[in-house]
């Protein structure tokens, strides 16, 4: 681990694992997503055009259904038809608790999504149908040795596009039974290791490059005997030259910190939480509501609210924090009874802007891990923040950036604290932010339009903070980001000037006296101590009346 969220805590872990999590790949023919290659494909497995039109196609289709159906009723394989808005995974987990079968196929989930179709005019003219229609995907779902409980989707129209879907966590806990290391797992999650170091190994094989090769293998395994054969069989497929690519589609890739005491863990997270959520710029925080009962290791002087309610809610409390940018998503919450997740979610690899190929899988994995690990400094920097006697005298002096002479830093000012609030909503960012991100994220909090305060004014004041070694220009690129020093700098002056100058002397005023909260946190104790405590340092000083 080399983020500064798992080194601040982890005296508090009994261990710690990371793990590619969701896999999602696309199957593709390639030859059949174009007119002419789909066109020269047909006479490869027809020999002739004579047979090309709409009503073969969807004969196609059909017969797709009719054998689907027919194996599985001969080898007492459900079929279930879903309709909108059901979990077909939460199906899936049901038949699979009550499934008999170790290995291969039990159970085919059909359901209505969008897939691209040809269409057929005059004189064999094809196009693709649009918009594109709505058609039927047969999801099958096996148990593999070396991957548990996959899933191939695939659409019963020619050219037969599928995805593969696969779960890490499933891959990492046969392998670890393979290993003889004891687990217990709950949903997807490890929560007890006998062997955290061994199981984080094993874990840190799909981060390599032969994992391209096990997703390789797992895809051709299953994809053409247990899905395909059912639109071509063995002998079209040899003669047409039908053969899948693969490409990545969907990846997530996650951090599991396993506390010794589930308790600890809700402390520091909900701590996170409160001190996260107003610089991040957080609007809601999603809770799902459960009925907690972690397990009570050492007496706690706080003890957590319970929850009771009328239906079927998870053990624990879920508390889930998520930031998206685009196609992208970082989020931490808890999962289990001691288990904090850091996850980063890529809902469309284009976005890494990498390549999507098989043979880049390794190269998604890495910058999704560099996300997350970003995501995690900039919350231990916002978690505990500090500032250097050094960098807090040199705020207001001039300073170079290159052969330019640019201003200091005056906090006085609310031009300079709004930049500096922009800076820290926008540090957890994925890829960076422009000097347009920050010129609209302080004309959101200031109420000023563009003219007022637009990306050329941003960009002067962060070449300020350039200046003073508090944000990085990335590369060559227009992008920024927050050096962690920095980052860490700013959080203590916004959070120096308004939670202890302000209200310190705010209290110092000669004004009636105030009830206290009817239901005081330890922070309104800490408050009033000191408050008392200055006010006689401010008679001293001269500074109260």
């Amino acid at each position: 681990m080399t983020d500064g969220l798992s080194t601040l805590y982890q005296d508090l872990l009994s261990g710690s694992y990371d793990c590619v999590d969701r896999i999602v790949l696309n199957a593709y023919f390639r030859m059949g997503h174009s007119p002419g290659g789909f066109r020269v494909w047909w006479r490869a497995l027809t020999g002739s055009d004579e047979t090309l039109e709409n009503a073969y196609l969807m004969r196609l289709a059909g017969r797709f259904s009719r054998r689907v159906r027919g194996y599985a009723k001969a080898h007492n394989i459900a079929v279930i038809d879903c309709s909108v808005g059901e979990r077909k995974h939460d199906i899936a987990t049901e038949y699979r608790s009550k499934t008999t079968v170790v290995q291969g196929l039990f159970l085919v989930l059909v359901g209505r999504a969008p897939a691209p179709v040809w269409d057929v005019s005059a004189k064999h003219h094809i196009e693709r149908k649009k918009p594109i229609p709505y058609v039927n995907h047969y999801s099958f779902h096996i148990l593999d040795p070396e991957w548990g409980h996959l899933t191939i989707k695939v659409s019963g129209h020619p050219p037969f596009p599928a995805q593969v879907i696969l779960n890490g966590h499933e891959y990492v806990a046969c392998q670890a039974r393979k290993a003889g290391i004891a687990f217990t797992k709950e949903g997807n999650c490890f929560t007890n290791i006998s062997d955290a170091a061994g199981l984080a190994k094993i874990a840190d094989t799909l981060s390599e490059q032969r994992a391209i090769g096990r997703l390789s293998q797992v895809c051709e395994r299953w994809i053409y005997t247990t899905c395909l054969c059912f639109a071509l069989d063995f002998e079209e497929q040899r003669r047409s030259g039908f053969r899948y690519q693969y490409s990545s589609y969907q990846i997530e890739y996650s951090r599991n910190l396993v506390f010794e005491v589930g308790g600890h863990m809700e402390q520091v997270f909900q701590a996170l939480i409160d001190r996260s959520r107003a610089p991040l710029d957080l609007k809601t925080i999603k809770t799902i509501v459960g009925y907690k009962h972690r397990p009570k290791i050492h007496r706690r002087t706080k003890r957590s609210a319970e929850w009771e309610v009328a239906v079927e809610r998870p053990t624990y409390d879920l508390t889930i924090f998520k930031l998206h940018c685009g196609k992208l998503t970082l989020k931490i919450y808890t999962k289990g009874e001691r288990v904090l997740r850091i996850e980063a979610v890529a809902h469309n690899t284009r976005e890494l802007n990498c390549g999507r190929s098989l043979e880049k899988f390794p190269e998604v994995v890495w910058r999704l891990k560099s996300m997350l690990e970003r995501f995690a400094d900039a919350l231990s920097c916002i978690d505990q923040c500090f500032i250097a006697d050094e960098l807090l005298e040199q705020l207001p002096t001039a300073s170079q950036v290159g052969k330019t002479v640019v201003g200091g830093i005056d906090l006085n000012k609310p031009r300079m604290r709004a930049v500096l609030e922009a800076l820290i909503a926008l540090s957890a960012s994925p890829n960076g932010f422009t000097a347009s991100h920050v010129a609209a994220r302080v004309c959101a909090r200031t109420k000023q339009s563009p003219s007022q305060y637009g990306p050329r004014h941003a960009a002067y004041d962060l070449k300020k903070l350039r200046g003073k070694d508090i944000v990085r220009q990335i590369g060559h690129t227009r992008r920024y980001e927050p050096l962690p020093t920095g980052l860490r700098a700013m959080t203590a002056l916004l959070v120096l000037r308004d939670k202890a100058i302000k209200p310190l002397l705010a209290a110092a005023q000669p004004l009636r006296p105030r009830r206290g909260p009817h239901n005081p946190k330890p922070i309104d104790r800490h408050y009033a101590a000191i408050q008392t405590a200055m006010r006689g340092v401010f008679h001293e000083l001269g500074l109260a009346a």
